[in-house]
């Protein structure tokens, strides 16, 4: 029985040349990308309420629905990522997600905003983690862990930079003039990033591994299904979990400014939790870890919802902020752990599809929890339970070895 597939990168070391500059441009162009196309709306969305009259829902229900373009249209990205590289697909993407802002900054009805969502949902699908992560397993080869890993981290800054700038704009002008801005912004860095920086031969490693599957095969194999369910119902109680650790602090009476800070230590838990995926990575076998790390997240959070001090919460929370830093990068590696990187674009992009798709619900459906059980507390140990669930189907993600 094997637990992970080495790829014929991983037993001669391939220096692509500009892998280094590749890897230097995606943190860059994810930080920016992240920051606009994603973490710039909840700081806005008030603003677009307050100034258009549309509800806070539906507001809410457009970027949720941009979530779920994105999850379809990395299916197709992800073949064309196989065949092609990440270059145009990329840059494309990055083409097509500023004027998708600038229809959002215009929009005079709900129709023309939910449509620009739309097409920014499009381009999210086209530049975001999926294809990054494509770019730097197939050019990284061996050494694709630590490449995730950097990225990952530069990544995780995309919230503490864009967040206050989007603040700082909308503050000194309006939430239009913001996204017209940020889309600007995105356009000038994004595109030129992309075009330039991801020149160079796409490595080819379309010579499969002893035992190898069909891609059709894998995606209708038990691990592939199992593996898909517990990723996607991993990320539901993950950002589930965050989206409601503020109104749990407040409900157990800490103040919002502890609330806040608490949120903010919980990203610091991410970061640290993907520095220490290397060594993780090193000493553990693919089950073990996926099953250990899918157990943290599930008891951090069960006990987020029997724990009643403040610090006690906070403390819990940077422990599953913990096991989110770790999971990004389980899910980053997922398929070349266990089919190697050929096919990595398409079976990524199947994976990541409902995976994105849970995402987009996750808050929604935490505050419906948290109504059905009375409580914020009820909510997380509903949660947590659902995560003990996800670890056990974890378990039988792994293929056996013919």
């Amino acid at each position: 029985m094997t637990e992970s597939v080495t790829d014929p990168a991983s037993t001669k070391e391939e220096a692509h040349p500009g892998r280094r500059r590749v890897l230097s441009v995606l943190c860059v162009t994810e930080i920016t990308s992240w920051g606009i196309l994603y973490y710039a709306f909840p700081v806005l969305s008030p603003a677009i309420s307050a100034d258009t009259g549309w509800s806070t829902t539906s507001i809410v229900a457009a970027f949720s629905l941009s979530q779920l373009v994105a999850a379809l249209i990395g299916i197709p990205v992800g073949r064309m990522l196989d065949r092609h590289g990440p270059r145009w697909v990329m840059t494309l993407g990055s083409v097509v997600a500023a004027p998708a802002l600038v229809l959002v900054a215009v929009s005079q009805n709900l129709t023309m905003f939910y449509f620009g969502w739309v097409i920014a949902g499009t381009a999210m699908g086209a530049v975001l983690y999926p294809p990054a992560f494509a770019a730097l397993t197939r050019w990284w080869g061996a050494d694709r862990v630590r490449a995730l890993m950097i990225l990952t981290l530069a990544a995780g800054l995309a919230s503490t930079v864009f967040a206050p700038l989007t603040a700082l704009l909308s503050n000194q002008s309006d939430w239009r003039r913001t996204y017209l801005v940020l889309a600007l912004l995105l356009f000038v860095v994004t595109v030129p990033g992309h075009l330039l920086g991801l020149r160079g031969r796409w490595p080819d490693v379309s010579a499969p591994h002893h035992g190898a599957m069909h891609r059709s095969d894998v995606v209708r194999s038990r691990p592939f299904i199992m593996l898909t369910a517990s990723l996607s119902l991993t990320a539901f109680v993950a950002f589930a979990g965050v989206f409601n650790l503020v109104p749990l602090l407040l409900e157990h009476g800490a103040d919002s400014a502890v609330a806040a800070t608490a949120l903010g230590l919980g990203g610091l838990g991410q970061v640290l939790g993907r520095i220490g995926y290397l060594p993780l990575q090193r000493f553990t076998g693919v089950r073990g870890r996926t099953v250990g790390i899918i157990a943290a997240a599930a008891v951090t959070t069960f006990f987020l919802g029997v724990a009643t001090s403040t610090v006690g919460l906070i403390a819990l929370a940077v422990g599953a902020g913990l096991a989110r830093g770790v999971l990004t990068l389980i899910q980053a590696t997922a398929i070349t752990d266990r089919w190697g990187p050929s096919e990595y674009g398409h079976l990524n992009g199947v994976v990541s599809a409902p995976v994105i798709v849970t995402m987009a619900f996750a808050p929604w459906v935490g505050a419906l929890l948290a109504s059905w059980t009375g409580s914020y507390s009820g909510a997380y140990i509903v949660l947590g339970v659902l995560a003990i669930i996800a670890a056990a189907m974890s378990a039988a993600s792994v293929p056996v070895a013919s």
